[in-house]
C-alpha cells in the first residue's frame, strides 16, 4: 500500500493567508505571527516532519483548534514559514545593490544572505517550491535579488536564468553542507577527525589500484588531504559561485559589446 498524501494546499486559501495581516489576533488571543514563528522554532530544533498543528498549540499553550481559525492545515503553515524566514534577508529591496563591487559583489552578497538562511534554518530543503503561492517577503527577495542584474544588457529572461543559476548553486551546495552536519553529529566525529581514521584506510585499498582508477586515486586523495574530509562545503560554495559569476561575466561582455 502506497503512503498516503497529505492534501496540497488550496492556492487561492494560501495567498489570502500570506498577503493578509499576520499581528491581528483572533478570538483566542492568537495571531498568525506567534503560530508560524512557534512553527519555525520548531523546524528549527527537531526538522519539518515534528512540525504539527498539536505541537505548535501546545507551545502556545493553546487549544489545537483554535490554531485552525488562523490557519487552515499543514501546507499554509509550510508556506508561511517558508515566507516568513527569508523576511529579515535584506534590509530594504535596494540592499544588494548597494553593496560594492557593482554586480558581481551584489551578486556574492545575495549569495551569502541565502547561504546563512538555508544554514539557520536546513528544513528549508525539504519545503515544495515548484507550484509554491507566492508570499511577499519571497517577492521582495526576487526583487531584491534581481536588481543587480537590471540594466546589463541581458534579456529578461537571461536575468532570471541568471538569478536562477546563482541560488541553485547556494541551495545545492548547503544540502550537502547541512547533510554534513547532520553526519558529523550523528557520528560524534568531526570531519578531522574522521579523516585521520578513513584517510590511511582508502590509501591503502587505493594503492591496490592505481593502474585501474589512476586519476581517479590521484586527485580523490589531493582533495581528501586539502580539505582533511571528503566535501569542504566553504570551498565548493566559493570555487562554484566564481566560476558562474565569470560566465554571467562572459554573458554580460557578449551583450555590452
Amino acid at each position: 500500500m502506497s503512503p498516503r498524501k497529505s492534501a496540497p494546499p488550496d492556492q487561492a486559501r494560501s495567498l489570502a493567508l500570506l498577503w493578509g495581516s499576520h499581528s491581528k489576533p483572533g478570538r483566542s488571543g492568537l495571531t498568525v505571527r506567534a503560530i508560524v514563528d512557534q512553527a519555525v522554532d520548531l523546524a528549527d530544533a527537531d526538522g519539518l516532519e515534528a512540525v504539527s498543528m498539536r505541537q505548535v498549540a501546545e507551545r502556545l499553550q493553546a487549544g489545537t483548534m483554535s490554531l485552525y481559525t488562523h490557519v487552515p492545515g499543514k501546507g499554509e503553515l509550510t508556506a508561511l514559514m517558508f515566507d516568513r524566514v527569508y523576511g529579515d534577508l535584506y534590509a530594504d529591496v535596494d540592499e544588494p545593490v548597494r553593496r560594492p563591487g557593482g554586480w558581481r559583489g551584489s551578486l556574492e552578497f545575495v549569495a551569502r544572505r541565502n547561504w546563512d538562511v538555508l544554514m539557520a534554518h536546513p528544513w528549508i530543503h525539504d519545503v515544495p517550491t515548484i507550484r509554491t503561492a507566492l508570499g511577499p517577503n519571497i517577492a521582495l527577495k526576487y526583487e531584491a535579488e534581481l536588481r543587480p542584474l537590471d540594466r546589463l544588457g541581458l534579456t529578461d529572461v537571461e536575468m532570471d536564468s541568471a538569478l536562477t543559476l546563482v541560488l541553485t548553486h547556494v541551495g545545492g551546495t548547503a544540502r550537502m553542507a547541512a547533510e554534513q552536519l547532520r553526519t558529523q553529529r550523528e557520528s560524534g566525529l568531526s570531519d578531522e577527525e574522521w579523516w585521520v581514521q578513513t584517510g590511511p584506510l582508502l590509501d591503502r585499498h587505493l594503492a591496490g589500484m592505481a593502474e585501474r582508477f589512476p586519476v581517479a586515486g590521484r586527485v580523490g586523495r589531493s582533495a581528501g588531504q586539502e580539505h582533511q574530509a571528503e566535501f569542504d562545503s566553504s570551498h565548493a560554495l566559493r570555487f562554484g559561485l566564481d566560476r558562474i559569476l565569470d560566465g554571467i561575466a562572459l554573458l554580460v561582455d557578449q551583450r555590452t559589446s
